[in-house]
């Protein structure tokens, strides 16, 4: 069983009223080791079986992604290579005199993936939704300032580089909320977080590295 609430959107709609959409509630993360104990008792594959080829898997993607292919999953979907610059290097311009930016400044910095329209449906099938008694709070009264704060630093030791975007989509401040509250964290060293870069191109890094 899931359930879903109707979250109040950040923007308002052209009338200035508040909008909201069905959003799931999530209870937890499953993982490999964790699917793959369900997948074992519906079928003769061991769990061994099942990480080690699903790791295979992954890998044998990533190994065509590194070579500019897109790969399709039939029933799953369609993994899509995504390219940026490294963290402290600016956007190449179209001046003649300008520098322009070479390999070593850019980067696989995302993985898109395209859901199979049959995925999509298969989840569609077997979910049956219920509204949840609990009323959802605004997407910016989700987490406090500290907890926020964990977000990022754990965001950061996970990813190369974090954008005031991201910050965004963490904890669902507004863009200028989410800018100013950055900039907070970077002013205290305490909080191991740094900037890299000016705007509009600055970034957010872990100053620990």
């Amino acid at each position: 069983m899931a359930e879903y609430q109707m979250q109040e959107s950040n923007l308002p709609n052209e009338e200035g009223k508040p909008t909201f959409y069905p959003r799931m509630k999530l209870w937890n993360q499953v993982d490999l080791e964790y699917l793959a104990n369900n997948i074992n008792y519906a079928s003769t594959f061991t769990p061994g079986d099942i990480t080690g080829l699903v790791r295979s898997l992954t890998q044998e993607i990533a190994s065509q992604m590194a070579q500019g292919n897109s790969v399709k999953v039939d029933g799953l979907g369609i993994f899509t290579p995504s390219l940026g610059l490294r963290p402290g290097k600016e956007r190449e311009a179209g001046e003649a005199e300008n520098r322009k930016r070479n390999s070593m400044s850019i980067c696989i910095n995302n993985i898109n993936f395209r859901a199979d329209k049959q995925f999509i449906e298969e989840t569609g099938r077997r979910c049956i939704l219920y509204r949840s008694k609990q009323k959802p709070l605004r997407s910016s009264q989700r987490f406090t300032p500290e907890q926020r704060l964990k977000l990022a630093q754990k965001f950061l030791k996970e990813n190369p580089y974090m954008q005031v975007a991201d910050y965004c989509r963490l904890t669902g401040l507004l863009r200028d909320s989410a800018a100013k509250e950055l900039r907070k964290w970077a002013a205290q060293p305490e909080n191991g977080i740094a900037t890299h870069g000016r705007a509009p191109h600055k970034v957010y890094v872990n100053a620990e590295f």
